[in-house]
């Protein structure tokens, strides 16, 4: 099942190390390939079929990975930054590999509910309007949505020069003296959701994503906190709720 990778590319991108650092535990006699050692770099192996294994550690094979993170604030939603702390920089040790980015964007203000993967497809296809995979988000503001307010959400709302598809939108608690919505867009224009309150005259107090297609946030994933999303979990993001 799959192709077959050098092994020396496969150890760089299980172990997050470099192919230099691949080939000195090669050499070291500490990488077995179905129970032989094996200290050549060039040796090609079946990714879902041979065993490999490092010190005894047999390595579980991940063409990609796909990664919640509950982002706080003050984080960029970017893989590098010359100035910022970044998605990336706060993922622990075990979860991090070459080639990772947030699939989408939390402006810096805004927590909750990035996505962090190496692949590329995936992203494209959650991301792209006509995939219809909608985000979900609880809105914070001062003032409550008059009804002409939530039907420009509900038809859809031009701003400035930019048009914004049709959202839901349902009020959900009073919080102290301001107002919480739910809100759910299939795109991810920049700003979109506070601009769209601040169009209303409602400007946002606090935003949050809590769902990604039907996948939510994990309540006990504290802000700051990332944990790797299962297979059964992946399949949750591409379903629709509409």
């Amino acid at each position: 099942m799959g192709d077959n990778v050098r092994l020396d590319k496969y150890l760089s991108s299980q172990l997050n190390v470099s192919r230099n650092d691949a080939k000195k535990l090669l050499r070291g006699g500490s990488v077995t390939v179905n129970g032989t050692v094996t200290k050549k770099g060039d040796v090609s192996v079946k990714p879902y079929e041979d065993t490999v294994a490092v010190s005894g550690h047999t390595l579980e094979y991940k063409k990609y990975i796909y990664i919640m993170q509950h982002k706080p604030k003050g984080v960029v939603s970017a893989s590098v930054s010359p100035s910022d702390v970044t998605v990336i920089d706060i993922l622990p040790e075990e979860l991090r590999r070459s080639g990772l980015f947030p699939a989408g964007r939390l402006d810096k203000d805004t927590t909750g509910f990035v996505l962090i993967t190496d692949d590329g497809e995936f992203a494209h296809n959650i991301l792209s309007p006509s995939h219809h995979v909608e985000k979900t988000y609880l809105a914070e503001t001062g003032e409550i949505l008059t009804d002409d307010d939530i039907k420009r959400f509900l038809d859809g709302m031009k701003v400035g020069e930019d048009v914004f598809r049709p959202a839901g939108i349902k009020f959900m608690e009073k919080h102290g003296d301001n107002y919480v919505y739910e809100v759910k867009i299939c795109e991810g224009r920049y700003h979109q959701i506070r601009r769209m309150f601040a169009s209303c005259g409602k400007p946002l107090l606090e935003l949050s994503r809590i769902k990604i297609g039907e996948l939510s946030l994990s309540e006990d994933l504290l802000p700051g906190q990332s944990r790797e999303i299962s297979p059964d979990e992946l399949k949750k993001i591409r379903e629709k709720s509409l």
